[in-house]
């Protein structure tokens, strides 16, 4: 497991005076301030929040030492660490995302479909990408339902592949 995480991500400035969007992967996303000083994934650089308010799907935050718009505009893209052991404990069926990056996946029939690269949320739900042995990469709901079964012993996902995605043709149909 790792022993960061990724909490959130620096986006475009905001305003002329220092401020920045910032997208939260946290539940509260003003979890983040309680952290204390976050840090870059490499853990060369530190941030510490300074201010922060929420904005239609993101924050608009302020940091410590952090003071035109130029400092801000480059430090878009830049993802925020804190250390794990400062995270809340997790119960017994729930994990960090970044604990699936990396993981196997297998099919409920238990055959090997590839391996876990990464789970996005574009706002209507996480999604996992899964680098299969061979083709193209499967994006797909990360659903109870799609995947019915994390083992993080085992290392790996059970994906129940859908029968059908759409937009596919139905099989058997010809136009």
């Amino acid at each position: 497991m790792p022993d960061k995480i990724c909490v959130a991500r620096i986006g475009a400035a905001h305003g002329v005076r220092g401020a920045a969007k910032l997208w939260t992967f946290t539940e509260d996303p003003f979890a983040v301030k309680a952290y204390g000083p976050l840090s870059s994934k490499d853990g060369a650089r530190h941030f510490e929040l300074t201010s922060a308010r929420e904005a239609k799907d993101h924050l608009v935050v302020t940091f410590k030492g952090v003071e035109t718009r130029d400092e801000v505009e480059r430090l878009n893209g830049v993802e925020l660490y804190v250390a794990r052991d400062k995270l809340p404990a997790i119960e017994e069926d729930e994990y960090y995302h970044a604990d699936l990056i990396g993981l196997a996946a297998v099919t409920t029939a238990d055959e090997p479909l590839g391996r876990v690269v990464a789970i996005h949320n574009f706002g209507a739900g996480d999604i996992i990408e899964i680098a299969p042995l061979s083709g193209t990469t499967l994006l797909l709901p990360f659903t109870n339902a799609v995947v019915p079964t994390v083992d993080l012993a085992a290392g790996r996902v059970v994906i129940a592949l859908p029968k059908e995605i759409e937009g596919d043709e139905p099989s058997g149909s010809a136009e």
